[in-house]
């Protein structure tokens, strides 16, 4: 009888455990989703001429993607599930609702100079090379190189792009009337998520270790000038990342002719 009573309660247990498993394996599915959510309002926003909101929903959809991963790594809950869905949530929130709203804003205006299909030709390269970027990067995640990202990450690329929007509308600039330098950043952008320009992934930082109080300073002075103007201050981070890679691969390209002319 007791022995019975034993098993019952194991049986018990168990089904206890495999409830909380499942309920904490939805958490960090719960947050992708609200990155899911936003990056499908952002598209909604543009549509109905709502620019601000639609640029400021990718960027909540960048907390929403930042967040995710790093939950279910400190629950303990990573899953191939988990994943493939937060693959398909970046295509949406950083492959199509970019280049969505800057189509909406800005690019369909190439209309009014004869060039309509060049407008969304530009929209569609950027949504591409979105893709094949999410692509390459599932297919090589075991070989790839912790330091660097190989290729433009797609966020980042999103926030080049929502954070012009966001700071043209803050200022009072129309989408119609930076219609070219619109057009040349969304195919650059795109063309950078699928090159072989390495950036800089941040990964190696172990924000567990002890650092200098002049760190948290740092930390703490680099929110308050964001505050100032989160508009501008975003778009020149990311313009700054954006091109950081650039910089940095060209550097490397002339140190490695100069080693093989000293071997020479």
């Amino acid at each position: 009888m007791a022995d019975m009573n034993q098993q019952h309660d194991d049986i018990g247990t168990d089904e206890s455990q495999e409830r909380k498993r499942r309920g904490i394996y939805l958490l960090p599915n719960m947050i992708t989703t609200a990155g899911l959510f936003a990056g499908f309002y952002s598209i909604v926003a543009a549509m109905n001429n709502r620019f601000e909101a639609a640029a400021i929903a990718i960027f909540v959809a960048m907390i929403m993607d930042g967040i995710d991963g790093r939950v279910a790594r400190l629950t303990n809950t990573q899953s191939e599930f988990g994943v493939q869905y937060d693959s398909l949530s970046d295509m949406v929130c950083f492959g199509l609702a970019p280049a969505l709203v800057m189509y909406e804003w800005s690019l369909q205006s190439m209309i009014s100079v004869g060039w309509a299909k060049l407008g969304w030709l530009a929209a569609f390269i950027y949504t591409a090379s979105a893709a094949l970027r999410l692509a390459r990067f599932n297919a090589q995640i075991s070989i790839a190189e912790k330091k660097y990202f190989r290729g433009l990450p797609s966020p980042s690329a999103a926030g080049v792009q929502a954070g012009m929007v966001w700071a043209a509308t803050d200022l009072g600039i129309a989408g119609e009337d930076m219609v070219y330098p619109v057009f040349v950043l969304t195919i650059a952008t795109g063309m950078l998520m699928v090159s072989n320009i390495r950036y800089f992934s941040f990964k190696e930082f172990n924000f567990k270790n002890r650092v200098p109080v002049v760190a948290l300073l740092l930390v703490v002075l680099v929110y308050a000038f964001a505050s100032i103007d989160p508009p501008k201050v975003l778009f020149a981070g990311f313009m700054i990342y954006m091109i950081s890679g650039i910089v940095y691969t060209l550097v490397g390209i002339r140190n490695r002719r100069k080693a093989r002319r000293r071997g020479e």
